[in-house]
């Protein structure tokens, strides 16, 4: 009986601290985090494991435009709307003009009810602005110009600090606006294809991190945020996804890209592992995952649609299922928008 009694303290006691470490990992990893940060992610942890926020990229030259593509081929709005900072020259697909229309379209969306993601395909602090992608962001720096970039007072340290500090006042705009942000930063960090790519060891990709951690929490106070550490799916030439992991106290959610494995389970319980009681989400796929998918591995919080919304063939007829399942969420299902009263949120297309 003595055996028996201890055995369900200690159950018991197990019980409670497990459930108290899930209510911990809700809150944001930034102690200051605003309220709208702080109940964005308190929803994907409350939709994880049940539903899948829908999403979609829509580029710097486009702005929002796939948003109602999206609505004439599916019926629905994603509730997600994906954008990047871009690097390129003015006019161009990525160009780094369209950064003020960006943050005045998010703020705009915010206010229509959309979830706001945000990227930035940063320029290498040993190059200024703009550029092209193949010579400079998927090109590389010298070991020699990397330890410059991670030693305060260099020159390719402080270039750096300016550079980030560009990009933290139109995050500052959506701050002022009570905007939260899915902010995912040197994605696809495990390949080889980024300047930022498969630097290893805690003075690699981890230390430029928690430099960016630092710069935009600490010293610039953005605590509109979310953290997404966002890999690329785990295949040949493709490091694990935890090989680059910075620590659970400056991730809030750990997401990956999605685009030629076809969402296969090893991808997806390295995935799980990685977060542990962390929400898991698909920052980037070429293809909606289907809804046997997304039934099969439900962990997905949300996936953003990079290309054209639900492209074509069978990739447009699996993005209509899903959008049409009881198991997304579009625009029309999130519990702050109400499609019956115009006044509050509405998604109107201009």
């Amino acid at each position: 009986m003595k055996r028996y009694h201890t055995t369900c303290i200690a159950y018991t006691a197990f019980i409670f601290l497990f459930s108290t470490s899930i209510i911990l990992a809700q809150k944001p990893v930034n102690p200051e985090a605003s309220d709208e940060a702080i109940k964005l992610l308190e929803y994907i942890y409350d939709i994880s494991g049940k539903q899948i926020i829908t999403g979609q990229h829509c580029a710097p030259l486009i702005g929002s435009t796939r948003l109602p593509v999206a609505h004439r081929r599916f019926g629905k709005y994603p509730a997600l709307f994906g954008q990047d900072f871009g690097f390129s020259y003015p006019g161009y697909w990525d160009g780094i003009n369209f950064r003020q229309q960006i943050v005045d379209e998010a703020i705009r969306r915010h206010n229509e009810g959309f979830i706001i993601s945000l990227m930035w395909h940063a320029v290498p602090p040993t190059q200024d602005e703009p550029v092209t992608f193949r010579e400079s962001i998927q090109g590389d720096l010298s070991d020699e110009e990397w330890q410059d970039l991670i030693t305060p007072g260099t020159l390719v340290n402080e270039r750096w600090k300016s550079q980030v500090d560009v990009i933290a006042w139109f995050l500052k705009q959506l701050q002022y606006a009570k905007v939260a942000v899915l902010w995912r930063p040197y994605h696809e960090m495990n390949g080889g294809w980024f300047w930022w790519g498969k630097k290893d060891g805690d003075n690699g990709y981890k230390k430029l991190w928690h430099m960016m951690y630092d710069r935009l929490v600490n010293f610039h106070a953005l605590n509109n945020l979310i953290w997404v550490y966002n890999t690329n799916e785990f295949k040949d030439g493709v490091d694990p996804h935890a090989m680059y992991y910075p620590g659970d106290n400056v991730v809030d959610i750990i997401a990956t890209d999605v685009y030629t494995e076809g969402f296969n389970m090893e991808n997806y319980e390295q995935m799980l592992e990685l977060a542990g009681s962390k929400p898991i989400a698909l920052g980037e796929v070429g293809q909606v995952p289907g809804p046997d998918i997304i039934k099969e591995q439900p962990g997905w919080a949300w996936f953003m649609q990079w290309g054209d919304p639900g492209g074509f063939g069978a990739g447009f007829r699996s993005a209509y299922d899903v959008y049409n399942s009881e198991t997304a969420i579009t625009l029309e299902e999130l519990p702050w928008v109400d499609m019956k009263d115009p006044g509050v949120h509405y998604p109107i297309l201009k």
